[in-house]
């Protein structure tokens, strides 16, 4: 490394002095650097005068900030000059020898060495002594250029996937306070052709709460039949709104030798026992399918399914959990919740905005799992 960069070290003024602070010299701590890819604005700036109080540099742009402290290895490319407290030794890439995204798409290889060599009694650290002796194995300026630039290109998309997906986040939890209605039995923001009050009714009056079945370990393990759910299979990817995947499957005969009643309609499903039910997570799933007996399941009657799956998602049911050994809801307690329901019509339209919403969340998710999967190929196959 020290043969293609520079590695500079950060500094504090040892006094803190009013005169050294609220300048305008940007100046960076290790908190501040490992959430984005470009740095530009410190949440405290240093004055001229604190600056020749410390160790410090000014890094030009360009520069890879490392933290070389505990949280060793996170990494940022500065877009315009400024200076770094004690916990950096960064990387002041030398002219036509090093690309600054280059070497910055090498990051996990420079967390690994950074963690490795870092040594100490009271905090690890690791030295700038220490990253000039890494080793690299680099191509030529141009090459290292393109490599970078197309590394960069890939990086500002998933960059740009990532906020899309967020604003659609933003935009469904603010439809999401508006389009159901409140305590008044009336919506913010209604679809056009719709009036009236909502219907305020018990869930016990929607529909029917029912609980899962004890499923013995020698009964579990097969890869056909009808799904048998467990509160791990939320967990999985691709279960995101709808059940499609369940870790255990049973046959008809398992069925009839355990007496198990199947499930044969929609209904929401969600953790009825233990800590899986602070997490709030409920699930559409699609009938045939048991449940385990920590599982419970709502099947509404003269209800659009997708409308009801919203109102779960805004209800916080755990807090209607008997606290014992192991937290656990009741149906007779759920049966009480009070919601307010429109229309059929009117359920209708307010889902299928929430489902499309959803659709095109799931859809970015999707497209940003390629990219990053591209990403980590480039950089398996690019990199020695």
């Amino acid at each position: 490394m020290g043969d293609v960069a520079e590695i500079v070290g950060g500094g504090t003024p040892s006094t803190k002095k009013s005169e050294y602070w609220n300048g305008n010299i940007n100046w960076f701590s290790p908190a501040e650097i490992g959430n984005q890819i470009f740095v530009s604005h410190s949440q405290k700036q240093i004055t001229e005068l604190g600056l020749m109080k410390s160790s410090a540099k000014i890094l030009p742009a360009g520069t890879i900030l490392f933290t070389s402290r505990a949280g060793i290895g996170n990494t940022a490319i500065l877009t315009r000059n400024a200076c770094t407290n004690q916990g950096f030794q960064s990387i002041v890439p030398y002219s036509n020898k090093l690309d600054s995204y280059f070497i910055y798409s090498e990051s996990a290889k420079l967390k690994r060495y950074g963690k490795t060599m870092g040594s100490g009694s009271t905090f690890t650290e690791v030295s700038g002594k220490q990253m000039k002796k890494m080793s690299l194995h680099i191509p030529n300026i141009n090459e290292q250029a393109k490599i970078g630039n197309m590394l960069k290109i890939l990086d500002q998309t998933i960059t740009l996937h990532e906020e899309k997906r967020q604003q659609l986040e933003r935009l469904k939890s603010a439809l999401s306070q508006k389009i159901f209605a409140d305590k008044s039995g009336y919506p913010s923001v209604r679809f056009k052709g719709f009036g009236g009050k909502w219907d305020q009714c018990k869930l016990g009056n929607v529909g029917t709460f029912r609980g899962g079945f004890g499923f013995p370990e020698n009964e579990q393990g097969n890869i056909d039949g009808i799904a048998f759910y467990k509160v791990s299979d939320m967990n999985d990817s691709c279960n995101t709104l709808t059940m499609r995947k369940a870790s255990n499957y049973v046959t008809s005969s398992q069925i009839s030798k355990n007496k198990w009643k199947p499930i044969l309609n929609q209904n929401i499903i969600f953790a009825k026992v233990g800590a899986a039910v602070y997490l709030e997570r409920k699930r559409k799933a699609m009938g045939p399918f048991l449940l385990d007996n920590n599982m419970m399941a709502f099947q509404p009657k003269d209800a659009d399914i997708d409308y009801i799956y919203y109102v779960f998602q805004r209800l916080r049911i755990s807090k209607h959990a008997q606290v014992g050994t192991l937290p656990s809801l009741n149906a007779s307690e759920l049966r009480n919740i009070t919601i307010y329901i429109p229309s059929l019509n009117e359920q209708k339209a307010v889902a299928d905005l929430m489902v499309s919403l959803d659709h095109t969340v799931i859809l970015y998710d999707f497209k940003l799992e390629l990219l990053k999967k591209l990403k980590s190929s480039l950089l398996q196959h690019m990199f020695i």
